[in-house]
């Protein structure tokens, strides 16, 4: 029992002598106000939502639900299933017959770290936070009462509340019977020349693509050559330096203060004259009678092509069938030669000073 006391924690002794001569006397009396915050709209709509969903539940009737039968369907594993389910039991199996005399002894070293100056200091911090908040005297501490202050509505909220209650109530007792059935007729338009043009060129490079013979190729070399830089690169890399070395120095103390003053430029009589054609225009879209319109029927019409047109094809067909039953055996072997110049003696001078 005495070892087991003595690995309980310990307590402070100034927290011991606070909490022994503690007596209920020293605590005052306080009142509690209970105040009621009003619901908010979001609340009240989703408890409109609820009481909605909860009355349709209780009104549905359950003489229209129809029967259904469940049909269980068991599904045969593939075989990448059953791979991955062998490479699990043989890698069970290798586990379970592993021979532990088969591994070796061994040491383990166990390092202590010591602390440096950052973790030394945070620890000093802690503990001066520690013993601050045990010594600190309540009796300083003063009396204080809080109050909760309900925030009523603005007039925007109000109103557009009245707007959403307004635009639901219309939804809801609009008049179906009032609406008049209509046809969509879906249009399928046929592709233009160019479409099909562009189609039969993509399918002849896919095809081109795959049927593509390797053995043609013929191996290459590449060679990366390294080009030193100009004059006018050096010359702006030394301006650089220059500039940054000169922003690196810049002395402040010799800018002086200055005031900025900001200056509104009233609207030109352009821009009074084009305010009013747009509020104009807007107040003529808003009050626009749909009432007034006529219905149309849009009739989709194919432009065939021209005589130019299909002499253009013409020529662009003959020039693929050549480019298509080009020789390339009849191509001779060149040889590209990349010749990098040297630098002069002026521009060696000149980078050996930089």
């Amino acid at each position: 029992m005495s070892a087991d006391l003595k690995k309980l924690p310990k307590v402070d002794d100034a927290l011991k002598n606070q909490l022994e001569g503690f007596t209920p006397e020293k605590l005052k009396r306080a009142t509690t106000a209970e105040k009621t915050a009003l619901p908010t709209k979001e609340e009240l709509a989703a408890e409109k939502q609820h009481e909605e969903l909860l009355h349709n539940i209780e009104g549905f009737p359950c003489n229209k639900l129809k029967r259904t039968s469940t049909s269980e369907r068991i599904v045969l594993p593939t075989s990448e299933d059953v791979e991955k389910e062998k490479q699990e039991l043989q890698h069970l199996k290798a586990v379970e017959g592993f021979n532990a005399a088969n591994l070796k002894h061994a040491q383990t070293q166990e390092k202590v770290v010591l602390p440096n100056q950052e973790d030394i200091q945070t620890e000093k911090t802690h503990q001066s936070i520690f013993q601050g908040v045990q010594g600190f005297d309540k009796t300083n501490m003063r009396h204080t009462e809080t109050q909760e202050k309900v925030a009523l509505p603005a007039k925007e909220d109000i109103e557009s509340e009245r707007r959403h209650l307004k635009l639901r109530e219309g939804v809801e007792k609009f008049d179906r019977s009032t609406m008049r059935p209509t046809e969509t007729s879906e249009k399928c338009s046929l592709p233009t020349p160019t479409d099909i043009e562009t189609e039969r060129r993509h399918l002849k490079l896919v095809a081109g693509v795959e049927k593509f013979d390797k053995s043609t190729m013929r191996p290459t070399e590449t060679s990366e050559k390294c080009s030193l830089p100009t004059p006018t690169d050096i010359e702006t890399e030394r301006r650089h330096l220059k500039l940054v070395a000169g922003v690196e120095k810049f002395d402040r103390s010799t800018m002086r203060p200055t005031e900025t003053s900001e200056k509104c430029s009233l609207p030109t009589p352009q821009d009074i004259e084009t305010e009013r054609t747009h509020q104009s225009l807007f107040q003529g879209l808003e009050k626009f009678d749909k009432l007034s319109m006529k219905s149309t029927d849009t009739v989709e019409k194919i432009v065939l092509p021209t005589t130019e047109d299909i002499k253009t094809e013409k020529e662009q067909q003959a020039l693929r069938a050549g480019i298509e039953g080009f020789d390339a055996s009849v191509l001779k072997k060149t040889e590209t030669q990349e010749k990098n110049p040297l630098p002069t003696k002026e521009e060696i001078e000149q980078e050996k000073k930089a």
